[in-house]
């Protein structure tokens, strides 16, 4: 299994023959990116369709703005912030409504990489995490599910780290509330769902 530098450089190297007007570049991150991406704009929206409209904005913004990217090793970072910007822009309305107050949180409640693990009951934590209000929502799926580092989160949402960290604290207590009223048998931690169902 690749791991997180093996797969920065990877990025790295494909940003920069993306940059360079390499056409098979293109075909190489859309194929690479393509899966992630939709995974996480449909657990965004709930809805294939709706993930499948802004997925195609998505590569119309990525592909314009590539020339752009001064940092080749942030290229996850900045493709799950233009994923989460035109999503944004789509759902403005419902956003706006959205607002709760972050919280301060004790920096030792929220490990700073992505766990590994497995998790036993996929479609309860599904089903829990579309519950979850937008904000938690997208940075559990982005620390837990796509293994974006906090730094990276902060970087793909334009917030502190401070402000990804208290939505965390908040989205495991409540997906672990919504896991307990759904009446799942299995006690499920989040700790053990890094990598599930990308």
């Amino acid at each position: 299994m690749p791991t997180i530098e093996s797969r920065t450089a990877e990025d790295e190297l494909l940003a920069i023959r993306c940059q360079l007007g390499e056409r098979a570049a293109f075909d190489d991150l859309i194929a690479r990116w393509h899966g992630p991406l939709w995974a996480f704009l449909r657990r965004l929206t709930g809805n294939d369709d709706a993930a499948r409209e802004v997925l195609q904005e998505v590569w119309l913004r990525v592909i314009r703005g590539i020339s752009r990217l001064r940092d080749g090793s942030k290229l996850r970072a900045w493709l799950f912030g233009i994923a989460r910007r035109t999503l944004m822009d789509r759902l403005r309305e419902q956003y706006a409504r959205t607002r709760t107050v972050d919280l301060d949180v004790d920096v030792d409640e929220i490990p700073t990489e992505p766990p590994v693990g497995e998790i036993d009951d996929l479609d309860a934590l599904e089903r829990a995490l579309e519950q979850l209000p937008l904000l938690e929502r997208e940075a559990v799926t982005l620390f837990y599910l796509q293994e974006l580092s906090l730094n990276d989160i902060a970087d793909a949402l334009k917030v502190p780290v401070g402000t990804v960290k208290s939505r965390l604290f908040r989205g495991r207590r409540l997906l672990r509330q919504r896991m307990t009223e759904g009446g799942s048998s299995h006690d499920i931690t989040l700790d053990s769902a890094r990598g599930a169902r990308r």
